[in-house]
């Protein structure tokens, strides 16, 4: 009875618990936390295609490199081959020469001829011990020259297994590369869709949290915004694209590219609308800030603490863009506007672009 009259109770009290949790808001744009699992799952997928692209291309190119100078080795050991061929041939040509110089004393004649106007047995045996040792020594050099042309035959057939094997490994990696490749253009094609959506709407989705690699970079150091890139339009430049003058330097990189903290800082801004589109500004030491703007995804959020090169971001191409790239400026104030030249900014602080 007990046990019955615990269940009669126990139900109302799950439905209230349900109740509760279903009347409980959601979180809004913005705020931390707030991303979604496809938002997470898509961001670190960019990341981790990102590393492995680098990766596959770092191998292919070191396997072309080795194929190469394999290659060369082939080409040589052939040249080699047809050296060897031509000195057998010349041998085999020059007996008579050879003949009479073993023979000194044969005065001009061949030893043949000697050997035939001997005029004593004393004179026919050394023309036929002449001829001998002349005959012996075109067949030593030619079953020397044989058998290095033999063992160069071998290091040449060695060489071009060496070098077949690398081309198919090559064309192995060349197709990973190309898989990988076209996955990531897939998946900074959906990043990007996101990140325009949420420019568009002028909310940040949170910080999409990414796996950071070690850095080994101390609280002191001050890095490049992003690890490989072009640089593209510059501070001061003018043009159609600008009311006024550039204010920052260009990073022409891929969408998806990780964007880094230059140095350690906090964050002040994190923001999705207007002309930067999403944009993060630090604040570092020495009164100075900077700005990362144009991005696909964010990785901080407002408040928080960040050190040299973490990764803080993904490049994209949000707000007033003309292609995939990351405006990064050097500021005196968090507001734009303030901006310096961030290349002699970073240089002063030993980071040459």
């Amino acid at each position: 009875m007990r046990s019955y009259r615990r269940h009669r109770l126990l139900v109302p009290v799950l439905l209230c618990a349900l109740a509760v949790l279903a009347a409980r808001p959601a979180a809004a744009p913005g705020e931390p936390g707030s991303g979604t699992g496809a938002d997470t799952g898509l961001s670190a997928e960019v990341a981790r295609l990102y590393e492995e692209a680098a990766v596959a291309t770092q191998q292919y190119e070191a396997g072309r490199k080795e194929a190469e100078e394999q290659r060369a080795e082939v080409q040589r050991a052939e040249e080699l081959l047809d050296a060897q061929r031509r000195h057998i041939a010349a041998l085999h040509e020059d007996l008579g020469r050879i003949a009479r110089a073993q023979y000194r004393s044969s005065g001009g004649l061949p030893v043949a001829a000697h050997m035939i106007l001997a005029d004593s047995p004393d004179s026919l045996m050394r023309g036929q011990h002449a001829f001998s040792q002349a005959d012996l020594a075109v067949n030593n050099a030619i079953s020397k020259n044989r058998r290095a042309e033999a063992r160069l035959a071998k290091d040449e057939a060695r060489a071009a297994d060496r070098w077949q094997a690398l081309e198919r490994r090559n064309t192995q990696l060349a197709a990973l590369k190309a898989d990988i490749e076209q996955k990531l253009e897939t998946a900074r094609s959906q990043l990007q869709g996101q990140a325009d959506a949420a420019a568009a709407a002028g909310a940040c989705r949170g910080a999409v949290r990414l796996d950071q690699p070690a850095t080994g970079f101390t609280e002191n150091d001050w890095v490049a915004p992003v690890e490989t890139y072009e640089l593209s339009a510059s501070y001061g430049s003018g043009g159609a694209r600008w009311s006024n003058r550039h204010t920052g330097q260009d990073f022409a990189v891929p969408i998806g590219t990780p964007v880094r903290a230059v140095g350690a800082g906090r964050v002040v801004r994190v923001s999705c609308g207007g002309a930067f589109g999403m944009e993060i500004v630090l604040e570092h030491a020495g009164g100075y800030y900077t700005q990362y703007a144009h991005l696909a995804s964010l990785a901080v959020d407002q408040g928080e603490h960040v050190s040299p090169g973490q990764w803080i971001g993904q490049s994209g191409t949000t707000g007033n863009s003309t292609g995939p790239h990351l405006h990064f400026e050097a500021r005196i104030t968090a507001e734009s506007g303030s901006s310096v030249n961030p290349v002699s900014w970073l240089a002063a602080r030993g980071v040459s672009l």
